[in-house]
């Protein structure tokens, strides 16, 4: 019952700081572009990526149950705004935890491990 009170704050609050963060050209920020699967409106969620060949790897903190990430699922793809660059994705590949971690930084990877971090997917992009 605390997530969905965690994630109306965080909404509120912290995304609108990393929405800000994600527009510009560092850090590991991102804009997921995605349009919303029943009501066919555009939006953009901040995620944190690690950018990797063919695309991005990220973790779904909130698991796949998410709003955002229903979308894209449903979309089968997104568009994804990275360091000032977009990126068309065309496909996600759930990932096992291990190799999710492992495609982040070393500091990354400990905290992911730490926090027992399991939902990663790769969006692939369009080439």
């Amino acid at each position: 019952m605390a997530r969905p009170r965690i994630g109306t704050f965080l909404k509120h609050t912290l995304n609108r700081a990393t929405t800000r963060a994600a527009r510009g050209r560092g850090g590991p920020f991102a804009l997921v572009k995605h349009v919303g699967r029943k009501s066919g409106k555009a939006y953009e969620t901040p995620i944190i990526v690690q950018p990797t060949e063919g695309g991005f790897v990220i973790e779904l903190t909130y698991g796949p149950e998410v709003d955002w990430y229903r979308n894209v699922v449903a979309a089968n793809g997104c568009r994804i705004l990275y360091h000032g660059t977009e990126h068309a994705i065309e496909g996600l590949e759930p990932l096992a935890a291990a190799e999710g971690i492992a495609a982040f930084t070393p500091g990354q990877q400990r905290i992911l491990r730490l926090l027992r971090r399991d939902h990663f997917v790769k969006l692939l992009e369009k080439p």
